[in-house]
């Protein structure tokens, strides 16, 4: 399907409507597997630092490595609304460089629109990159690219102060142009405000069930990344279990001899070989 057949702002036709279901994805196979499964749109996150190359955080990442995924997963979900997430420093030095490298998401990575972290303090940043033509999905909550200024991966919005921020947050973004926002651990109750504050759809991750939508990391929705499994996260197959245990029998057969066996052996005709063995 074209680029420009698929518009983030049809995911607003669904508030109210029917929930909105996202995956994080990251490569060309995963890709296939969620656009088979019919979800409603793929965002190619930053944390493939962590789930891909297996950096602690998501600070390494940059734009070099963030277009390689989004070329993958691309060439995998051709007919699903794909997302780019801007990394650090992508869109924090100007405005300029903030839509220059979102036009690479579209222009090379072939997505339909990027993400960008923060609220009131991104918020003209995000406005200008609308304005270049590029839609611009919001992230406000736990935000991991600010998590050394949050003092880690917190729950945000626990106090009065900070729940207030973030419903500020929301409705700025809103006025800015975003066409959806992601809140990220953020207490259901404070979510549900929210939600019900703007309209534009929430897309929840740690937010509860009262958000537009949900959105979950492919690796941690099939269980394929052990080293962190959330408390908001459900896991609905143990992946990584599974798979080491295929390949501990893969190792045993080839150890014993069972593998490969005539099943998984070619053939030549008998005549031919015997005259190979002449010569």
């Amino acid at each position: 399907m074209s680029l420009f057949k698929l518009s983030p702002y049809s995911l607003k036709e669904k508030k109210g409507k029917e929930p909105i279901v996202g995956i994080t994805a990251y490569d060309y196979t995963s890709a296939r597997i969620v656009e088979d499964a019919g979800v409603d749109f793929i965002l190619i996150g930053d944390s493939a630092a962590m789930v891909m190359l297996g950096e602690e955080d998501t600070f390494s990442m940059d734009m070099d490595k963030m277009l390689i995924f989004c070329k993958a997963v691309s060439r995998g979900a051709k007919d699903t609304l794909r997302i780019g997430d801007m990394p650090f420093l992508s869109y924090h030095l100007s405005k300029r460089e903030a839509i220059y490298n979102a036009g690479l998401f579209v222009k090379e990575g072939r997505c339909h629109g990027v993400k960008v972290e923060g609220g009131e303090e991104v918020a003209s940043t995000i406005e200008a990159i609308v304005n270049a033509g590029i839609p611009v999905l919001g992230h406000i909550g736990l935000t991991p690219q600010r998590s050394m200024e949050l003092g880690g991966l917190k729950v945000q919005g626990k106090t009065i102060e900070s729940a207030k921020k973030l419903i500020k947050d929301a409705k700025v973004l809103e006025s800015a142009g975003v066409f959806a926002i992601v809140l990220e651990c953020v207490p259901a109750e404070l979510a549900k405000v929210i939600t019900e504050e703007v309209e534009v759809p929430t897309i929840g991750i740690g937010a509860g069930k009262f958000t537009d939508g949900q959105i979950l990391v492919f690796h941690d929705v099939v269980g394929l990344f052990p080293e962190m499994r959330p408390k908001f996260v459900k896991t609905y197959v143990y992946g990584f279990e599974a798979l080491s245990a295929a390949v501990k029998m893969y190792i045993k057969e080839c150890k014993s001899g069972i593998f490969p066996s005539e099943k998984e052996s070619y053939k030549i005709p008998e005549e031919t070989l015997k005259e190979i063995l002449k010569e």
